[in-house]
């Protein structure tokens, strides 16, 4: 894969004013402009996360009378329904509204909707098991927005619904009792790139304020770090200080149900990131839902035990070592049909079918083959008689609304710009594909077509002083939006030789202006030509903190090289 090299936010004026009002590096203002913090209060308000700054809910539309009709439940001893999705976001969703409610003392039962059976989104199985349990409530949370037709059925049940969803609306609002989806038309809500989660949270913190108690809320934001990280919605603003403090309860006093997990996945309290979430507790989440029960997911958090959360995360271990090797035939099985498919014609988007794949990890692998082909792609599989998937994007193209403009040969589909899924008649595949690729053709340039790496600023190796780490590190957690700092070094020069490491990757002592650091470059071994025999090259890492026998340093992780000119 080639990279664009290009800088982020070049604003001078606002580095160097930063850099002297907060006496920091020029290289560290630089990446603060790059992230459109160019005022100290700025600056300031990011380096310091505070609950104070979090936006009042009751600004989030219908949110008053939603608060009032789950009071009015309290009082009259009514039960509640909750209706999750899947997937991390949907299921620490159910998991926090559920243990908040009965914490305030609601009777509230959840269902979780399995991904083969039911399909996404609200079902009338659901529904008819609510008023089983003769609920008066049916609060859906990471789903909901665009379940018309089992809206419509909740209604003639005499359930009153509260949707708490943050997807793309359809071009009409479903009649329910209450909406709460900051993309919804008419919500003044300020920060609209929440989390379900995220907006779950917001309706308990509504509720926690309105019975005087708002300290109460503030227990749950471990389930927002863990929904927010997974789902990768941009870690910035509201959501930047939902995750900063979750993280710190997961680190210091992490929930019965969560410290299974934890012991589970092998992380260690105290240093437990973002990314940690993303790459060692989500999975086990998800693999609930991927290949088997996806109540098991809210077992496990809800629980009030460890161990016995700890016993429910091995099961859901084993299991996610399964939906590697299907995630990994799947791969194997797509990325011919995707070559070939490409060698056609130009292509500016995939729409990939195996009518044999497992549907649990179809997500995953359109994620990857995004990766490698950076191309839009919708993989799908085949689950009685129908096409159903998922649809992962680049940068720049939304994916959501291009699967509005084929909606003619859908039968259903959902989601947002970065990510969707959906449904279609087999025999509807191959129109689907020319129609998305034609759409594709409008929208994505040439320039798209090559993935860029941003740059935050150029870095001299003599600026890496103890300080300077130590400022860095005030810029997690790092996420989508707020990724890890990408730096830029020329004029480096590998020192004693450099190692193949693992499959395909190099290490080596990189030197510049007389400093010497540890380098690995994860992936770039076909690149190992441009640092060896003395060359000086360019560089674009991260800088991360090796850990060897207790003994912290800094280590730098390359994403690109270049052969200096």
């Amino acid at each position: 894969m080639k990279y664009r090299w290009t800088f982020k936010n070049e604003d001078d004026t606002a580095v160097h004013y930063l850099a002297k009002q907060l006496k920091i590096p020029v290289s560290l203002a630089r990446v603060l402009v790059a992230r459109n913090l160019k005022t100290a209060e700025e600056a300031e308000s990011f380096f310091e996360p505070s609950l104070d700054k979090l936006h009042d809910p009751f600004i989030m539309r219908d949110m008053r009378k939603a608060v009032e009709r789950i009071l009015k439940a309290r009082d009259n001893g009514e039960q509640i329904w909750v209706h999750g999705d899947y997937d991390v976001d949907g299921t620490a969703s159910a998991s926090m509204v559920c243990l908040f409610l009965r914490e305030i003392g609601v009777h509230v039962d959840y269902y979780i909707p399995d991904r083969f059976e039911d399909g996404y989104g609200l079902s009338k199985k659901s529904i008819d098991l609510a008023r089983q349990k003769n609920s008066k409530i049916l609060i859906t949370v990471d789903v909901g927005i665009t379940s018309y037709s089992a809206l419509r059925y909740a209604n003639e049940s005499g359930l009153d619904t509260i949707i708490c969803d943050h997807h793309e609306p359809g071009d009409e609002l479903p009649d329910v009792f209450a909406i709460l989806d900051p993309l919804i038309p008419g919500c003044e809500y300020p920060f609209k790139p929440l989390a379900a989660c995220g907006v779950s949270f917001k309706f308990i913190q509504a509720i926690s304020q309105e019975i005087g108690k708002p300290e109460i809320a503030y227990k749950y934001l471990d389930f927002v770090a863990i929904a927010s990280a997974a789902d990768m919605v941009p870690l910035i603003g509201e959501n930047r200080i939902m995750v900063y403090y979750g993280l710190q309860q997961l680190n210091t006093e992490p929930r019965p149900g969560i410290k299974g997990l934890i012991y589970c996945t092998g992380l260690k309290l105290g240093h437990i990131t973002a990314s940690n979430i993303v790459y060692a507790i989500a999975p086990l989440i998800n693999a609930a839902g991927r290949l088997g029960d996806p109540r098991r997911s809210v077992e496990m958090m809800i629980q009030q035990d460890e161990y016995a959360s700890f016993r429910i995360a091995q099961m859901l271990e084993d299991e996610n070592r399964k939906r590697r090797l299907f995630d990994q035939q799947t791969f194997d099985e797509a990325v011919p049909i995707a070559e070939q498919l490409i060698a056609e014609k130009d292509r500016r988007s995939l729409v990939i079918h195996g009518p044999n794949w497992h549907a649990g990890v179809i997500g995953i692998v359109a994620s990857r083959l995004v990766d490698k082909f950076h191309l839009p792609t919708v993989l799908l599989t085949t689950i009685d008689g129908i096409a159903k998937g998922s649809a992962r994007s680049i940068n720049n193209f939304d994916i959501h609304s291009a699967l509005k403009k084929c909606e003619h040969l859908l039968i259903e589909f959902g989601g947002h710009k970065h990510a969707a899924g959906l449904s279609l008649k087999i025999e509807n595949i191959l129109a689907f594909r020319d129609a998305l690729d034609e759409i594709a053709h409008q929208f994505i340039t040439e320039d798209m077509l090559v993935p860029k790496i941003e740059i935050d600023a150029e870095l001299q190796f003599n600026e890496l002083s103890p300080q300077f780490l130590k400022i860095l590190n005030k810029f997690a957690p790092f996420g989508f939006i707020n990724n890890k700092p990408y730096f830029f070094t020329r004029g480096v020069k590998s020192l004693n030789g450099v190692k193949i490491v693992g499959s395909n990757s190099i290490k080596f002592r990189a030197i510049q202006n007389n400093f010497v650091i540890d380098a690995i470059g994860p992936n770039l071994a076909h690149k190992i030509h441009l640092c060896t025999g003395g060359k000086s090259f360019s560089i674009i890492y991260n800088l991360e903190t090796h850990n060897m026998n207790g003994q912290k340093s800094p280590q730098i992780s390359i994403r690109d090289i270049r052969p200096d000119e």
